[in-house]
């Protein structure tokens, strides 16, 4: 096997692309991988394609004889001979593996090494776009630099479309599974997976770009690439080389609980309605025996309502049935009435599934954006057609809040996010400073869904600061008087942190201690000989739960005294405070005169 070099020329990353009759897309993926700025080379395993593809790769290795380098082999109907063959002919210090009718984004490569080297990764995750084909998306939330395969989502990705350090591949004889039409990168990814010490993630960049193809020839594509039984069958092998690599216990039972979400009980859903009943049977017995094998009470606890009740029923296809109707069934909602009553915000809406006459119930559930896992479940009460939850605001803690309605039926609970569907006069209710925490509910811009901002995270606290009085004082101080009011009310003195000078040119800050007082008074003694010349911009800074909160301070010309100079060695300080023109608000003017540039504009 080629190794490689022990020097400056070293390859990077060498990425290996399975080729099977895909000429219309080489082009695209080939530059692709081509342009990346990385020391690289490209491995293309032309697996007996009869439609020029061979041809056309020929001519990219004669004119990149430096980068591209192409194997022919005889075809074998799968792509897991053609990436052994391919990494059996790498010698990057990384490999990636890029299907031919996909492409990389700008600087997927680049970016993806960097943080491989930095942390010393054996395996890194970049961020996947679906075109036409879905993507991804739980793990690609937030990049990080390492992540736990037991504390993260990242094995719910089990495709091979990732950068893997070569030498763990190479000593654990990682390698894919041949002669299987699908889940051969499976088998490939859970075993990378067993061994990696270090796992990243780059989700602030568009990496990898899944593609369809329009015609529909992919393999993933086919009618029969996700039969259940075949699937079902497929899926076994993987997870009997992960359980001969992680012991009994949490980490197992997470990572088998996303085979039986995903690749298990999947089955039971939409293609479990569409089988006959001889072929539910059947379904319904495979997963049965995976169950038997593998389900533990540590998975049960992992799992959803639906795959729960599922768990307990896979000797009963008529329960099967109806459990698969309810998954698929739409969550039919509408927003009906929004106001607060006191501290609580009253929200009223109608729920229901389409198509199912009845449920056990409704409750509004606000999921933490920052914090998935963090829920608060208010139960709602019925009258009629519609539903009311009030919502304790003051008992949210700092963060975005998205608003759901859950509706359950035979013990399933199905969710929707609540807001978009709304009565014609529904606006958003206006924010609250409860404590000294603004609560600001909003709609959202994306998908015009109902959150609540506490804190000011994403939405604009509003607030008022006015200028009451300033006047001069020892030291070239500046005695500044005024109050503040927070979405219509006073803030508490622990809400009024500090006021800040802000030069208008550099954005260099300068941060004044204030006295909070009483009803929403304030009190500073900003020493202005301190400030450079430049124009400076006053502005009072709370916390009111979340980031810190910054209001311009208003004044007019009777608030403000008037400018001063001083004499500092040789030069003379000029500080002019002033209210700005037209918008009225506090700033200030420093300059430094000579004596003779003082003489000069009094002559002029």
């Amino acid at each position: 096997m080629p190794q490689a070099a022990n020097d400056d020329d070293a390859v990077d990353v060498s990425v290996v692309i399975p080729a099977h009759n895909c000429r219309d897309y080489l082009d695209r993926c080939l530059t692709s991988v081509l342009v990346q700025r990385v020391k690289k080379e490209i491995v293309v395993v032309d697996d007996g394609s009869t439609d020029g593809s061979a041809g056309l790769l020929d001519l990219y290795a004669a004119y990149h004889k430096d980068s591209v380098r192409v194997i022919h082999i005889e075809s074998c109907g799968g792509a897991g001979r053609p990436r052994n063959v391919g990494l059996d002919h790498a010698t990057g210090r990384y490999v990636f593996f890029c299907d031919a009718d996909d492409y990389l984004g700008p600087e997927a490569l680049e970016r993806m090494v960097a943080m491989a080297d930095r942390n010393d990764s054996d395996i890194v995750l970049g961020k996947i776009v679906g075109h036409g084909r879905r993507a991804p998306v739980s793990m690609f939330q937030r990049s990080a630099d390492r992540v736990d395969l037991g504390d993260s989502t990242v094995y719910n990705s089990l495709s091979c479309f990732k950068l893997f350090r070569r030498e763990l591949l190479d000593r654990h004889r990682i390698r894919f599974g041949e002669g299987m039409l699908v889940g051969e990168d499976i088998l490939f990814t859970v075993h990378a997976y067993c061994h990696a010490q270090v796992i990243s993630v780059v989700a602030d960049h568009d990496c990898y770009h899944l593609v369809a193809r329009p015609d529909g020839s992919s393999i993933m594509q086919q009618p029969g690439s996700r039969d259940p039984l075949a699937w079902l069958a497929m899926i076994r092998e993987p997870i009997r080389l992960m359980a001969r690599h992680i012991q009994a216990g949490p980490l197992r039972d997470h990572l088998l609980r996303r085979h039986f979400r995903l690749d298990a009980f999947a089955q039971l859903g939409a293609v479990f309605l569409e089988s006959d009943d001889i072929r539910r049977k059947d379904i319904a017995r495979e997963v049965a025996a995976l169950c038997e094998e593998w389900y533990t009470p540590g998975v049960h606890e992992l799992l959803n309502s639906i795959d729960r009740q599922r768990a307990g029923a896979l000797d009963d296809i008529d329960r099967l049935v109806r459990l698969a109707r309810i998954e698929s069934a739409t969550v039919r909602r509408k927003l009906t009435g929004l106001r607060w009553d006191g501290d609580r915000l009253v929200v009223t809406g109608a729920a229901r599934l389409d198509g199912i006459g009845r449920d056990d119930g409704v409750a509004v559930v606000l999921r933490s954006r920052y914090d998935p896992a963090t829920e608060l479940v208010i139960p709602a009460e019925r009258k009629g057609g519609e539903f009311s939850a009030g919502i304790d605001a003051g008992a949210l803690g700092p963060g975005i809040w998205d608003l759901r309605v859950a509706v359950e039926i035979e013990g399933v609970v199905r969710f929707g996010r609540l807001g978009a569907d709304r009565d014609s006069g529904i606006t958003r209710p206006p924010p609250r400073l409860l404590g000294n925490v603004a609560v600001l509910p909003y709609f959202t811009r994306d998908n015009d869904n109902l959150s609540i901002d506490v804190g000011g995270h994403v939405v604009a606290v509003p607030g008022t600061v006015r200028l009451i009085r300033t006047r001069w004082t020892l030291g070239h101080r500046l005695l500044v008087d005024g109050e503040v009011t927070v979405a219509g009310s006073a803030p508490g003195t622990a809400a009024i942190k500090r006021l800040v000078w802000r030069e208008r040119r550099t954005g260099r800050e300068r941060t004044e201690p204030v006295v909070a007082l009483p009803g929403g008074g304030f009190a500073a003694r900003p020493a202005m000989g301190r400030l450079a010349p430049g124009t400076w911009d006053a502005y009072l800074e709370l916390d009111l739960g979340g980031p810190p909160a910054r209001f311009r301070i208003e004044a007019d010309a009777e608030t403000v005294v008037a400018p001063r100079r001083w004499r500092a060695a040789a030069l003379f300080r000029s500080v002019r405070p002033y209210a700005t023109r037209g918008t009225g608000r506090l700033s200030t003017a420093v300059r430094r005169l000579t004596l003779g540039t003082i003489i000069r504009r009094i002559m002029h």
